[in-house]
């Protein structure tokens, strides 16, 4: 089918929709992506969405198999994040990396699309992530630049403050949740310059937890979330391995409301 809009959503865990739960979507996931897709087709009856992204995919991998992809789809628009999984790595040449993810820009904005990219989150608040924090500040300033030659449009996921609230982290506080995904969706939105019918959900009350209570519950992410996370990186493998686009062709997203 031939769409007269057509959005391709490149990248990893993040664009895949990784902390949004949804059992009844591709990969049990929806993400803002999606939400955005949602919104826009909400205004466009002949509009057409992909997802290329898939969890664990490195700057290279989604270089080498996304890029040429998402051209082949003749794209209107283009989002793409790549390279966190790169920077969590012990060892990263991220001036190598950014001169391949500019290659990749360059073939994306020569297809005539809006491209939107995203700056790295700062991660301050994270014992753990925040210690990769002036990688991914020299991260941001190469991708500033690669938006600002190309004509890119940037959503600075840096500056977004309301990311520093745990609630808006998935239980492995890895990956959004739903409410951040919501949030980053009407972020996306806002640089497009389109309007939307977003509604942020209140988010719980926190739960004071006691010392033991604290101390069980990190034990607890230690075994779910970060030994497996650890022992991937170790092995070699990724928690995408085996898994496929959520949408490899333009589809055409039901114009949802979203909640």
């Amino acid at each position: 089918m031939d769409f007269s809009a057509r959005y391709v959503a490149l990248g990893d865990s993040f664009t895949e929709g990784v902390g949004d739960v949804d059992a009844g979507r591709p990969n049990g996931v929806r993400g803002w992506a999606d939400r955005v897709a949602e919104q826009l087709a909400r205004a466009n009856d002949d509009f057409g969405y992909a997802n290329l992204a898939i969890r664990g995919r490195k700057l290279r991998q989604i270089m080498a198999e996304q890029v040429d992809a998402a051209v082949a789809l003749n794209p209107t628009l283009v989002s793409i994040y790549a390279g966190a999984n790169d920077i969590l790595r012990p060892k990263v040449d991220i001036d190598a990396l950014l001169i391949e993810y500019e290659a990749g820009i360059k073939k994306l904005a020569a297809t005539g699309a809006t491209v939107v990219m995203f700056t790295g989150f700062d991660a301050r608040g994270s014992k753990i992530f925040g210690t990769m924090r002036g990688r991914t500040a020299i991260y941001n300033e190469l991708v500033r630049g690669i938006a600002e030659d190309h004509g890119a449009l940037l959503v600075d996921y840096w500056r977004f403050s309301e990311y520093y609230d745990w609630r808006m982290w998935a239980p492995d506080r890895m990956h959004m949740s739903a409410p951040g995904h919501i949030n980053m969706a009407k972020r996306v939105l806002k640089v497009l310059e389109h309007d939307d019918s977003i509604d942020v959900p209140p988010l719980e009350p926190v739960r004071q937890l006691s010392r033991a209570d604290a101390l069980r519950a990190n034990a607890r992410w230690v075994r779910e979330f970060a030994a497996p996370w650890v022992v991937r990186r170790v092995t070699g493998r990724s928690s995408g391995d085996g898994l496929q686009p959520r949408y490899e062709q333009l589809t055409q997203m039901p114009a949802l409301k979203l909640g």
